[in-house]
């Protein structure tokens, strides 16, 4: 094991914790004007492979079987019919639903990295980096895919970043990584959460259900006097993919300072130009398909190609199509709830066999409350965009000269003071 690795695995987490600092200056930067104004006299040096794999790891990472939401009172004699995975990672994911994945740009390319449908080995605790490290980063090595060759084209002028971030953000010799995470399919799982405890979906904005509903009520499946609004759902979703990939960036960020990278977690960068707004302006961006409408102030992401595709047109042909795959994947083949796939149990088969399927009211109901969304707002979910990017991280070698000659000791960590000699030599 080398010597970078065994400190790396030895850090103490407290010292992460309490030295976490927004270290913005890179080797090769410069600091334009100001009284902080300064040059770097060396060339950037972009991240190893090993040190972005070892930053995707923590992300993105495996870490054996997740225990999802094990009970709901809808159904008090099986499990929970919840979750729509058990693949434990690295951080936490609202209700089991589990959709994160991660953009990553750098000298070398753009890549995505999606580790969310992967079938852990078994449950264990990390014990060290020779065999559990290797086995994590073959997983993050396997589960990516390069999408070009070539970094971000993202300009460094206004509209596409904020001012502050001109003379810094996506620079030379810098590694982005960009956690991304699928609104449809999380609302839909928060609906199906919802219409199965008998709630009744009340589009507030309108006053009115979201639906025909009524034959649900008559039927019992739904209570008339349990009533939840469209848009608290609709910001529940919201706010858990924000939570959930702010989680895998700030896993990503404390694990910098054990290494000694610079860098920092940050907003202020044009979502629509990093995922491919602006291609028809010659700004590739991601290359993720945008659907537009009048009714809305700017277009709508709905997913990448054959990598990462929401539950929604145009991948459907409409929301009950979508909603007829949501529920194969929960219960289909290798789903969450396929009694001959593996789990965390001791008798997985049997606490998987134990959650019914949807039956066909259930998915027609949720079928219908998706569809009228759709119907109403033009997309899937209606509040904001099927594909979510909150925040970004910026990894870069830091210049500790910048530091030296403008902040007082202390500016930066023993880990970045040693952080060339131990990882590259």
């Amino acid at each position: 094991m080398s010597q970078a690795l065994q400190h790396l695995l030895e850090y103490p987490l407290m010292n992460a914790i309490f030295g976490r600092r927004a270290r913005r200056f890179g080797l090769g930067m410069q600091m334009p004007s100001g009284p902080l104004a300064f040059r770097s006299r060396h060339d950037p040096v972009p991240l190893t492979e090993l040190e972005r794999s070892l930053l995707l790891a923590v992300g993105t990472g495996v870490s054996g079987w997740s225990f999802g939401v094990p009970y709901g009172p809808d159904r008090p004699e099986q499990h929970a019919h919840y979750s729509v995975r058990f693949t434990g990672r690295t951080a936490p994911t609202a209700g089991g639903f589990g959709t994160p994945a991660m953009l990553v740009t750098d000298d070398d390319g753009c890549y995505l990295t999606n580790t969310r449908d992967v079938t852990p080995e078994r449950m264990r605790a990390f014990e060290g980096i020779e065999d559990d490290g290797e086995r994590v980063l073959n997983v993050v090595r396997e589960h990516t895919v390069r999408l070009s060759g070539e970094r971000l084209d993202l300009p460094a002028a206004p509209p596409h970043m904020l001012e502050p971030n001109l003379w810094m953000a996506n620079a030379p010799g810098s590694t982005m990584f960009m956690p991304i995470a699928d609104a449809s399919e999380s609302t839909l799982a928060l609906m199906a959460m919802a219409i199965g405890n008998g709630n009744v979906i009340i589009d507030d904005a309108a006053g009115r259900p979201a639906g025909d509903l009524g034959p649900f009520i008559r039927s019992g499946l739904l209570q008339r006097d349990k009533r939840v609004p469209l848009s608290v759902l609709q910001q529940m979703s919201y706010e858990g993919n924000c939570s959930e990939a702010a989680f895998m960036a700030h896993n990503v960020v404390l694990t910098m300072q054990a290494m000694g990278l610079g860098g920092l977690y940050f907003s202020g960068l044009n979502r629509w130009s990093i995922l491919g707004a602006l291609k028809e302006d010659g700004i590739r961006g991601f290359g993720f398909r945008f659907q537009r409408d009048e009714r809305w102030t700017v277009p709508n992401p709905v997913g990448l190609d054959g990598h990462f595709e929401g539950l929604c047109p145009p991948y459907h042909p409409d929301m009950r199509a979508a909603v007829a795959a949501f529920v194969e994947r929960k219960f289909g083949p290798g789903g969450a709830y396929d009694p001959s796939a593996p789990g965390p149990w001791r008798d997985t088969a049997a606490v998987r066999a134990s959650v019914e399927r949807y039956d066909d009211a259930f998915s027609d109901c949720l079928g219908e409350v998706a569809q009228y969304v759709h119907d109403t707002y033009g997309k899937f979910p209606g509040a904001f965009t099927t594909i979510v990017l909150p925040g970004y991280v910026q990894a870069v070698h830091l210049d500790t000269e910048f530091y030296d000659t403008h902040y007082r000791d202390g500016a930066y960590l023993e880990t970045h003071a040693e952080h060339m000699r131990r990882w590259h030599g």
